[in-house]
């Protein structure tokens, strides 16, 4: 509910400018990538219950503290405004940013630990077990994804944004007490999450990680990884380390963590997953803005948004069967196709007609207009009603409007819906393909990665996941204009393939001639007798 909200409160908070809003994205992905591995590595050094409960009392404290600051600036804004020439308020826009990104953090790590670390170990080595409750988080999180924004929506739209501070507060401090009790009683009815493989040193984690390409292949049962308690593990007598070390030690961590996640045997189909992060092709604010322009209402895109959670919720339940009848390598293959394939009617709807595509305009022609030309930025005045879409919004086109003493028979004819319908139509159904390819590589992670590295490793991967999303809205940033919405179109698709293409690698060398032939051992669990570090394979 948090993550929906805050955008909403900081576009109120700025008198409907996306300006705050934008920055807070560009510091939650920043510190997410910067931060990525010492995070997963604090989950690693840490007690499983311990890293818990710090990061869900953190995370909803600074969720609750910054309801609180908001329902104080929205409250007083006009006295802050006039206090030290407004530069209070702007400490707290300051303050405001910094306090939600904290608990984005915080979020990042409770998601390491308990999808990534605590379902691994409360479904032992019962991987069909570990599929269905990796699908059942995924599906809520989908539900979550409905419900929530429409929660906050009815609230600011019959009350005000104050009451939907305080109501997120509120509600959070109640999550937080719920959330605390059932983790508590998970961890008491799981004794092995009480025991936890000693966090390896740097030189023994590269050590373990080192994979020769004369390996012996992979083979097709995998076997989840759980390490032997290591009881007659002697720690070497601590050495004193000085300042100097102790500054450098992040550094060191951040560059171990990436060693480390690009010497994993499933380093590809993770970097496979980050490069679907390279799109436009999802219900962001970017694909919805331009969906605006194509003459789409509000209502049309709400129902569009509860389709695309319906066909993420038919991936979810593809993925377990998938996974059944033809293995879990073999599951992620069958679902990147299926996603490419959906996503041919994207690149059909680029030259329908309604595509704003003019490959005669440069795709940067708007932003060297604004950067080398100083043109203003454009503003949006009260629209007439010659110049109202169905949507009911202006028609904004390459950041210009049309005249408010145009000629009514001047206006521009209704943009044709070919285009934009099929561009959604290939989204929503590409989705079921994503979400069982998501599901797909994060149980490999999961399976794959040594339990004393779980959260170093998935750190480095959310790091991964933002880089490439971080990387999309810098091209929409440089091209803004919908005459480049095609072009986007297309380098999402190309990513996207690039991103499959490493999974078919991945799949060739794991599975190798087996990899066309649809069937799954599925063998039992391996016995406790193998040996400890054992590593399992894909």
């Amino acid at each position: 509910m948090w993550h929906f909200a805050v955008s909403v409160f900081l576009v109120e908070l700025y008198g409907n400018s996306l300006l705050l809003t934008a920055v807070y994205g560009l510091v939650v992905a920043g510190s997410v990538l910067l931060l990525g591995a010492l995070i997963g590595d604090w989950v690693d050094k840490n007690s499983r219950l311990k890293v818990a409960q710090t990061s869900l009392i953190v995370q909803n404290s600074s969720v609750i503290l910054c309801g609180v600051i908001l329902m104080i600036i929205f409250l007083f804004k006009t006295q802050l405004l006039t206090l030290y020439h407004g530069w209070l308020l702007t400490l707290c826009y300051i303050l405001v940013i910094t306090i939600a990104n904290i608990a984005n953090l915080a979020s990042t790590a409770t998601a390491i630990t308990i999808q990534r670390d605590w379902i691994v170990v409360v479904a032992g080595e019962d991987r069909s077990k570990l599929a269905d409750m990796n699908a059942t988080i995924r599906r809520i999180d989908q539900l979550t994804n409905i419900l929530a924004p429409m929660a906050v929506g009815q609230i600011m739209t019959f009350g005000s944004p104050m009451i939907g501070c305080g109501f997120i507060s509120g509600w959070n401090l109640m999550s937080m007490c719920v959330e605390y009790l059932l983790l508590w009683k998970v961890y008491q009815k799981t004794p092995t999450l009480a025991r936890k493989s000693a966090k390896v040193e740097a030189s023994e984690l590269k050590q373990l990680n080192v994979k020769k390409e004369g390996d012996t292949k992979p083979a097709e049962g995998v076997q989840l990884i759980i390490e032997k308690d290591v009881a007659g593990f002697e720690p070497q007598q601590e050495k004193e380390v000085g300042c100097a070390a102790r500054m450098a030690e992040p550094f060191v961590t951040f560059r171990d963590g990436w060693v480390a996640y690009y010497n994993q045997p499933v380093f590809l189909a993770g970097m496979g997953l980050a490069f679907l992060y390279m799109t436009v092709l999802g219900f962001d604010c970017i694909t919805t803005g331009y969906a605006y322009t194509q003459g789409l209402s509000g209502s049309v895109l709400s129902l569009l948004m509860g389709a695309s959670a319906v066909t993420g919720i038919m991936g979810t339940v593809a993925f377990t069967w998938l996974r059944r009848k033809c293995g879990l390598v073999r599951t992620g293959l069958i679902s990147g196709v299926a996603q490419l394939a959906c996503l041919i009617l994207c690149v059909i709807s680029v030259f329908m007609p309604g595509s704003p595509m003019d490959l005669t305009v440069s795709p940067f022609a708007d932003i060297s207009a604004r950067l080398f030309e100083n043109e203003p930025l454009p503003t949006i005045a009260s629209p007439d009603p010659e110049m109202i879409f169905a949507t009911g919004m202006p028609n904004v086109l390459n950041g210009s409007i049309a005249p408010a003493d145009s000629d009514p028979e001047m206006s521009p004819e209704p943009v044709p819906l070919i285009s934009v319908s099929l561009l959604f139509a290939g989204v929503i159904a590409a989705r079921v393909g994503l979400w069982s390819f998501d599901l797909t590589v994060t149980q490999l992670l999961q399976e794959n990665v040594v339990e004393s590295e779980r959260g170093i490793i998935n750190g480095v991967q959310n790091s991964m996941n933002y880089l490439l999303d971080l990387l999309h809205f810098i091209m929409v940033i440089l091209a803004p204009n919908p005459e480049a919405f095609g072009l986007l179109v297309l380098i999402s698709v190309s990513f996207v393939a690039m991103g499959h293409i490493m999974y078919f690698r991945f799949a060739q060398k794991s599975l190798g001639k087996q990899l066309f032939v649809c069937h799954t051992p599925d063998p039992k669990a391996a016995p406790d007798s193998s040996p400890p570090g054992n590593t399992s394979t894909v």
